[in-house]
C-alpha cells in the first residue's frame, strides 16, 4: 500500500527564480555636433534549488523597456527632460549596429522585447546560470537646449516575464514562451535610469563683410548697409556678441585706412536698424546679448558712414575682431 501512495503522488517541483542587477545608461556630456553612442550592461541569473533529483532546468524569459517616467508615451525615438522640460531624444537598442529599438513585448509601436533561454544542469545542491545583456544607447543630431537630462525606467517601465520548465531526470523541452507553458513562471523588473548632459555651447560661426560700395566724390550724405553673423548655440544657452572698435580706431571711433597712409574714412556699427544702439565690446552696457535656440541664429550688423566727410580717392579697409561670450 504505501509503495502504491508513492508511485500515484504528484510529481514535485523545484523552484526557480531570475533576478537583475542594476543597468547604468549614461550618455555624459553629449557632443551637439553629432551622434553621442554609450553602453550599458547587466546580467540575470536564472537560480532553481529545491529538489535533488532535478537534472535540468530550462526557461524562456523577456526582457522588455517602456518609454520611461519622463517618456510621456514615446518610444520613437525615446526622451529624457531636464529642469525645465525641455526634452532630448534618444533611442536604446539591442544591437551594436543599433538598428534594432529594444522594446516591450505587446506594445504596438516597439513590440520587440529581448528573447533569452536559459539552459542549465541543477544537481543536488541547486543550480543557476547568469547571461548578460548590453543596452546601445544613442542620443542622435538634433536642436540641442542646455540643461541635464534624465528619465527613470522604474516600476512597469521594465519587466523580466519569464515562464521555466523542470523535470526529475532528462531534459524538459523549454516553455512555449516567456508567459506559457512549463511548470511555472513569474516576473521581475531591471530598473535604470538613463541619463545626460547637454553643455551650453556655441559654434558653426559665419561673418560677411560689410561694404558701403562706392562713393563717388564727397560724402555728402549718410552711406548705410549691412553685413551679418550667424552661429549655432544650444538652446538656453545666454551668449554675448562684441565687436571690437577695429584695427584703425582713434579712441572710441572706428575709422577705415586707405592702405598704408594716414587717410580715414569714419563708420560706425549698430545693433539696429535705426542705428541708434551703438555696437560694442562691453557687456552689459553696449555688446549684443542673447539666447540660443539650438538652431542657427543670424545676427544683423547695421553699418553707416557719416556724412560729411572729404577724403582722397581709394579703397578704405578695417578688420573688425567679433567675440563671443557664452
Amino acid at each position: 500500500a504505501a509503495l502504491l501512495a508513492a508511485l500515484s503522488a504528484p510529481a514535485a517541483h523545484a523552484v526557480t527564480t531570475c533576478t537583475a542587477t542594476q543597468p547604468t545608461l549614461n550618455f555624459g556630456t553629449v557632443s551637439v555636433t553629432g551622434l553621442t553612442d554609450v553602453t550599458g550592461s547587466f546580467s540575470v541569473t536564472c537560480n532553481t534549488v529545491g529538489l535533488s533529483l532535478l537534472a535540468q532546468a530550462r526557461v524562456r524569459m523577456c526582457l522588455s523597456i517602456g518609454d520611461g517616467l519622463s517618456g510621456g508615451g514615446q518610444y520613437l525615438p525615446r526622451r529624457m527632460l531636464n529642469a525645465t522640460s525641455d526634452a532630448l531624444a534618444f533611442q536604446i537598442y539591442s544591437d551594436p549596429a543599433r538598428s534594432q529599438v529594444w522594446g516591450q513585448r505587446g506594445n504596438a509601436s516597439v513590440p520587440n522585447p529581448v528573447l533569452a533561454d536559459f539552459d542549465y544542469a541543477v544537481p543536488v545542491l541547486g543550480g543557476s546560470q547568469t547571461l548578460n545583456f548590453t543596452l546601445y544607447g544613442r542620443v542622435p543630431a538634433q536642436g540641442f537646449t542646455a540643461g541635464t537630462y534624465a528619465n527613470a525606467f522604474t516600476g512597469t517601465h521594465t519587466a523580466l516575464e519569464f515562464r521555466y520548465a523542470e523535470q526529475l531526470l532528462g531534459t524538459p523541452p523549454f516553455p512555449a514562451s516567456c508567459t506559457s507553458g512549463g511548470n511555472a513562471g513569474t516576473s521581475g523588473t531591471f530598473p535604470f535610469t538613463a541619463m545626460a548632459t547637454v553643455p551650453a555651447d556655441c559654434r558653426s560661426y559665419v561673418t560677411t563683410d560689410l561694404n558701403f560700395g562706392t562713393v563717388p566724390g564727397l560724402i555728402a550724405a549718410d552711406v548705410d548697409n549691412t553685413s551679418t553673423i550667424t552661429m549655432t548655440c544650444t538652446g538656453r544657452t545666454a551668449w554675448t556678441v562684441a565687436l571690437d572698435n577695429g584695427q584703425n580706431a582713434a579712441g572710441s571711433v572706428r575709422r577705415m585706412r586707405l592702405g598704408a597712409t594716414a587717410d580715414y574714412v569714419h563708420y560706425e556699427l549698430y545693433q539696429t536698424a535705426a542705428r541708434t544702439q551703438r555696437w560694442g565690446n562691453t557687456p552689459g552696457t553696449d555688446a549684443l546679448a542673447g539666447t540660443g535656440t539650438g538652431s542657427a541664429q543670424t545676427l544683423t550688423v547695421y553699418g553707416r558712414v557719416p556724412a560729411p566727410q572729404a577724403v582722397p580717392a581709394g579703397s578704405y579697409a578695417d578688420t573688425i575682431t567679433v567675440t563671443v561670450t557664452y
